[in-house]
């Protein structure tokens, strides 16, 4: 284990030209796919936001339940409190495991924390104490404690183009294009969402691996939720590690096992999603509720540094 990166010693962007006042009449929101995200242009996060700007951003956002922003130059205050148009920003909830494991956390902004591939010494590495250049996997950030988060913010500081991209899907449409069998197969049904690793499959500090279903640790969510505001309904899967991992209560393990094959196979259908090539300078923001995503392997020889947060939420509701 190593201390983590401070934010004092991350190298943030530099401006090419002056900061531009927001104004509503050069907003855009532009659709990136038939399925899921949006960018948005037109709009400095550096600067005041307006009350009428932020209603049409979180309006994009749930929407489109992804959106882009390019070319912000924020410092990680900034970058909180842009953050801050979408919901609270709160810690990670993987701080947690490290304050009770002893060891250090990034303590500058508490509600930001860096994501890098980046070890000891400041160079590039496969494997660290988080996500590394690793793969990784479909899932729901922090869909392992009883209140996830509803949404996530990720600002890139330094992110290779061509590795580590970033892929959506739309759980909205997963839920509404389910075979008639496994809907009802799944109705008012709970699964357990797995908190022993992350979505790089590293075991978290002071976390022992399962061996069996009941030493999985984490708590039971709904595998259909529901939007309060509108009444649209999502699969909501979060994660799922090799067993013994996430398992569907109430069922024996070869049925839950055979239903959660079918679900992930459908949920990251082609037609459900969009992927991002990060550039430095881009904000995306993701709905953690309706939507899941994941992660290409980072070229392990080059650096990628990010800012990351996400927003207070409430249990999942069943639909």
């Amino acid at each position: 284990m190593y201390a983590p990166i401070s934010l004092d010693t991350i190298t943030l962007l530099e401006r090419d030209t002056g900061p531009v006042p927001n104004d509503a009449a050069r907003l855009r929101i532009v659709p990136l796919s038939p399925g899921i995200g949006a960018r948005i242009e037109g709009v400095d996060l550096s600067q005041p936001v307006p009350d009428a700007i932020k209603a049409a951003l979180r309006q994009a956002w749930s929407d489109h339940l992804v959106i882009l922003f390019q070319g912000q130059v924020l410092t990680p205050r900034e970058y909180r409190d842009a953050a801050a148009i979408f919901g609270t920003p709160q810690e990670g909830a993987n701080r947690r495991y490290y304050q009770e494991a002893g060891l250090p956390t990034q303590d500058e902004v508490a509600e930001v924390s860096i994501l890098s591939n980046l070890g000891p010494d400041g160079l590039p590495v496969r494997e660290n104490d988080g996500l590394g250049s690793l793969e990784v996997v479909w899932h729901s950030d922090n869909s392992y404690i009883e209140k996830p988060p509803v949404g996530s913010a990720l600002y890139a500081l330094e992110a290779p183009a061509d590795s580590g991209r970033t892929s959506f899907a739309n759980q909205y449409l997963a839920y509404e294009t389910l075979p008639e069998d496994l809907r009802a197969a799944i109705a008012g049904r709970r699964a357990k969402h797995d908190a022993s690793r992350n979505s790089a499959g590293v075991l978290r500090p002071g976390i022992k691996k399962p061996t069996t279903a009941e030493e999985v640790p984490g708590p039971f969510h709904p595998l259909v939720v529901v939007n309060p505001e509108t009444g649209r309904r999502a699969l909501y899967l979060g994660r799922r590690r090799i067993w013994p991992s996430q398992y569907i209560e109430g069922i024996d393990h070869a049925e839950s096992e055979a239903l959660l094959d079918r679900l992930w196979a459908h949920a990251t259908k082609p037609e459900f999603t969009w992927t991002h090539s990060w550039t430095p300078g881009d904000l995306l923001v993701w709905s953690n509720r309706y939507a899941m995503h994941h992660r290409t392997p980072i070229d392990e020889t080059r650096r990628r540094v990010m800012l990351r947060t996400q927003f207070q939420g409430e249990a999942p509701t069943a639909g």
